[in-house]
């Protein structure tokens, strides 16, 4: 069954990145357009900004579709952050551990300065600020 139209949205913004806005609920049924739609606002050197601030249910499907994409982009040169989760779909990130491993940020100006910046080398400099240790 296809999502509702209108449900996702993308829009360029400066600098080179795309912002991604997504749906309610990002499941079984909507992983295979939301994937596409962040797959396709991928361009090598180039980032996009995925904005959860609609998410109001998300399921583990939602969460390999992230991972799917974030590996896309890593094969293109292209860069991904995630904003602005809230709620049910803020806690099944962190429960993944998505929020460790993956720039997860509170706004969409905070995405747009990180993917700005130089890309960090190690994964360590990449985790988010909750995932280090010490």
């Amino acid at each position: 069954m296809a999502p509702p139209e209108n449900t996702y949205e993308m829009t360029s913004i400066m600098d080179n990145i795309t912002t991604v806005m997504l749906p309610q609920q990002v499941d079984s049924e909507t992983s295979a357009s939301v994937e596409t739609l962040i797959v396709d606002a991928l361009h090598p050197g180039a980032g996009a900004i995925v904005d959860g601030s609609e998410v109001t249910y998300m399921s583990a499907a939602g969460v390999r579709v992230f991972a799917r994409a974030l590996h896309r982009a890593e094969e293109m040169g292209a860069r991904i952050a995630f904003c602005r989760f809230t709620g049910a779909a803020a806690d099944c990130l962190l429960v993944s551990g998505f929020t460790q491993l993956f720039e997860v940020v509170d706004s969409v100006e905070e995405a747009a300065a990180r993917l700005r910046r130089k890309p960090a080398a190690a994964v360590e400099e990449r985790l988010h600020p909750h995932g280090r240790a010490g």
